[in-house]
C-alpha cells in the first residue's frame, strides 16, 4: 500500500501518542520490524520510507532522527 511520507509520519506518530510512548528512543528496526508493532500498518516498511516519514515528523517537531552505536534511531516528542 502506497502512503506518501507525511501519512506514514502521522500513522506512526499515531501509534507512538496512543501507546503513551512519547519521549522514547526506537531503533528503526524496532519501528518496521519489532514485536510491538507488528499490526501496524506501517511494520514491514522499508528503511528509506520510514527515515522520509521520520523526517516529516521532525519538520513538525514531534521526532528527531539520531544516530546510535548500532545504526539509527529516532526519539519522539
Amino acid at each position: 500500500m502506497w502512503r506518501r511520507p507525511e501519512e506514514w509520519g502521522k500513522l506512526i506518530y499515531q501509534w507512538v501518542s496512543k501507546n503513551g510512548l512519547t519521549n522514547s528512543v526506537f531503533t528503526l528496526y524496532e519501528l518496521a520490524s519489532g514485536d510491538d508493532t507488528q499490526n501496524e500498518e506501517f511494520h514491514g516498511l522499508d528503511e528509506a520510507m520510514l527515515l522520509r516519514a521520520l523526517q516529516a515528523l521532525q519538520q513538525e517537531h514531534k521526532a528527531e532522527i539520531i544516530t546510535l552505536d548500532d545504526g539509527r534511531g529516532v526519539k519522539f516528542f
